[in-house]
């Protein structure tokens, strides 16, 4: 059964999320800029790949759109379920970008990690990967269900 007893608390969380992980969004693409124009330091900050930088980039901005639209949308959803969309869409995006600042997590780089290092980076991952799996999964069937209810 979703909380209702406060909807602008259980906004609050959505709007909150997905306006910080756009600011990110944004100083990410400060940082392409600075990457494309090869300023100094900001290659020092992300010695990996560019794409990674990029993937990233997008990763926060679609994260956002998705918090924001669930937050628009005004659909009743318990605690849980928003905490693991914020948790996992900062999460997930997070993943390319350690992977611009470490290469070596990057495991299509030159010198990927090996051994335990890469089994805990894996971990992590698929953690995320089902956080964010659990939080937005469940909120699209709450959203689905309740154009049937309503």
């Amino acid at each position: 059964m979703p909380d209702t007893k406060d909807d602008n608390v259980q906004g609050k969380l959505l709007l909150r999320g997905g306006a910080l992980w756009l600011i990110v969004a944004l100083v990410l693409a400060w940082c392409l800029v600075g990457l494309a124009l090869q300023l100094p330091g900001f290659g020092a900050v992300f010695p990996g790949k560019y794409q990674r930088v990029l993937q990233a980039h997008i990763d926060f901005l679609l994260m956002s759109a998705l918090l924001l639209g669930f937050y628009g949308t005004r659909i009743a959803l318990p605690w849980h379920i928003r905490w693991a969309m914020v948790i996992g869409a900062f999460t997930n995006s997070m993943l390319f970008l350690l992977m611009a600042i470490f290469p070596a997590l990057d495991p299509t780089g030159p010198s990927p990690v090996t051994g335990f290092a890469r089994t805990i980076f894996i971990g992590l991952s698929l953690l995320s990967f089902l956080i964010t799996s659990y939080g937005f999964g469940r909120g699209a069937v709450l959203a689905l269900r309740s154009t049937f209810t309503r």
